[in-house]
């Protein structure tokens, strides 16, 4: 599995999931905040499945 996000990526997804997930105990309680999970594992693992699908990557290339 090769890594396609860059390290500002990975923590605007974890805080972002982190603060999804909050939503599940606090707040308005909603079931979409477990869509948090999703951003906090991809974040985790530096890879993202979407990313891949469409060819993109957040990290820079080196020649």
């Amino acid at each position: 599995m090769e890594k396609n996000v860059n390290t500002i990526d990975q923590v605007v997804r974890i805080i972002a999931g982190l603060a999804l997930i909050s939503l599940v105990f606090i707040g308005p309680q909603t079931p979409w905040g477990w869509v948090g999970v999703i951003l906090v594992a991809t974040g985790g693992m530096n890879f993202c499945p979407i990313y891949r699908m469409l060819g993109l990557s957040t990290i820079k290339k080196t020649s």
